[in-house]
């Protein structure tokens, strides 16, 4: 399976004859708000100036959307002080029909300011209301390009419920889990202990629509299970109880590609936690706390296990129908088994995140990476596909 990058095979076009018009977006109302915008400084920094005009919006956590610096500085995790989009008076309007291109700006009178034309949309949101397909369906509406994945892969690969479905179904390897709906815990206590014991020890117990590792905790006392259910629904109601799978972890980034080809796999990274203090790759161990993880590019696997993770990861993008880019986390166990624990639709660009030092480590450069991605975006018909 290939690795190299292909971003001068896409053909150029009048659309991108110009420098286009890339409206970058990110913040937004979910727990991830300081990620997203965490990989925005990522991406506004290596984004090539000279290739793309760029408008940086950013969405608060109550949902306003407005016009933001874009100094890649102002955004990063410094510290471990988390960054945040902030309210200001103004609105920014997307356009309103798919016979318009221009993005609008409300100020704090309420008149309108044309901010020009936008030609594809960058949309690095995580979590719910950004990364679940709810976006996409507005700028679908609009007409508007945009990176990555459409409606239905965002709101499959969103929900691990879902997403566990589709793959299985699919014939990808997944483990076993159960779901915990809203108030099941209290109504029918015994039916769920029945559904849950048979996983064995240790479980985990996360939230079935978030990322980042919010909301997540290993219980290895079933005692403690209720505890573990509030805190996975302090971000979700709904949640998904998992079987603890004894393995590497191991991710694997997935590039789409133009025309009719498959998308294409990079080597594998492995994420080795080295400080106990952390139970898992929780969001400490992510974001804050950098000297306790060894982000391993690429990982050391033997050549069969390397295009097994690969060719599993390609099958997992196809499987939830994804465009534009996604990483796939897999276990890889002592006996070879490869099992699917998930597919994140938009992964971070953080100076931490495993998507582009994957990539790095396949040959394929950060600033090259955001270039085919944004091309991707820009040849990728609107309307139904």
């Amino acid at each position: 399976m290939e690795t190299s990058a292909r971003t001068h095979d896409i053909p150029p076009t009048s659309a991108t004859a110009a420098r286009p018009r890339v409206l970058l977006l990110f913040g937004g109302r979910s727990g991830e708000h300081a990620i997203s915008c965490a990989t925005a400084g990522g991406v506004l920094r290596a984004i090539d100036s000279d290739r793309y005009d760029v408008l940086a919006v950013g969405i608060t956590p109550t949902g306003r959307w407005v016009s933001v610096d874009p100094d890649p500085d102002r955004w990063s995790i410094t510290d471990g002080r988390l960054p945040e989009v902030a309210d200001a008076p103004e609105r920014i309007l997307l356009p309103q029909s798919a016979d318009e291109r221009s993005v609008h700006v409300l100020d704090g009178g309420g008149l309108p300011r044309d901010l020009g034309r936008v030609d594809v949309v960058f949309p690095l949101l995580h979590g719910p209301f950004g990364e679940d397909g709810t976006l996409q369906g507005m700028l679908e509406l609009a007409d508007l390009r945009y990176v990555g994945a459409g409606v239905l892969a965002s709101a499959v690969g969103m929900d691990k419920q879902y997403m566990k479905l589709v793959l299985a179904g699919q014939g990808l390897p997944v483990g076993p889990y159960t779901v915990l709906r809203p108030g099941e815990l209290d109504r029918d206590p015994d039916g769920v202990l029945a559904r849950v014991e048979p996983l064995g020890l240790p479980l985990f117990v996360k939230p079935a629509r978030a990322g980042s590792s919010l909301g997540i905790t290993r219980v290895t006392d079933l005692a403690d299970l209720p505890a573990a259910v509030a805190e996975a629904q302090r971000h979700d109601p709904k949640v998904v109880v998992e079987a603890a799978i004894v393995g590497r972890e191991i991710e694997c980034a997935v590039l789409g590609s133009p025309g009719v080809e498959r998308p294409r796999a990079s080597l594998p990274g492995e994420i080795v936690v080295t400080d106990v203090k952390h139970d898992f790759y929780d969001f400490e161990a992510k974001y804050l706390a950098e000297a306790d993880v060894e982000l391993r590019c690429p990982a050391d696997l033997p050549a069969g296990i390397v295009e097994k993770v690969r060719d599993i990861a390609v099958r997992t993008f196809e499987a939830v129908d994804c465009e534009g880019l996604a990483r796939v986390d897999v276990f890889v166990t002592e006996a070879g088994e490869v099992i699917v624990n998930e597919i994140n639709t938009m992964p971070g660009f953080t100076p931490f995140s495993m998507y582009p030092r994957m990539w790095e480590a396949s040959g394929l450069p950060y600033a090259q990476l955001v270039d085919e991605l944004l091309q991707l975006a820009l040849h990728r018909p609107t309307g139904l596909r």
